[in-house]
């Protein structure tokens, strides 16, 4: 697996657990970032719904996706937080990869 890999994630957290919610995720978004293969990863809050979270990562391969992300030691934790304070079916994965890989702009 080769090539660098996107990650959109959309998560719906429960109302009544937004603020255990949010401490969680930018404490998974930074220990993500310190993954050897992550490149990227945002966090971003929708405009029209404070409950809806879009998260914007960038693996420098699939394998720093599915095996160095999935397999981290913080990950555990996430996936818990995520079973209490995520809305059942509040959670979509779409996975992608640049069209034009050239045209991606350099990401610090």
């Amino acid at each position: 697996m080769t090539g660098v890999f996107v990650v959109l994630v959309t998560i719906d957290a429960r109302p009544e657990t937004i603020d255990e919610f949010t401490a969680g995720l930018h404490a998974n978004a930074a220990a993500t970032r310190r993954e050897p293969g992550c490149l990227r990863f945002d966090v971003l809050r929708a405009q029209d719904d404070p409950h809806r979270f879009i998260l914007y990562e960038i693996y420098a391969d699939e394998d720093a996706f599915f095996t160095g992300h999935r397999h981290a030691a913080h990950y555990a934790a996430w996936t818990a937080l995520c079973e209490w304070c995520v809305a059942p079916s509040g959670r979509r994965n779409t996975y992608a990869v640049p069209d034009r890989p050239e045209e991606m702009a350099a990401h610090d």
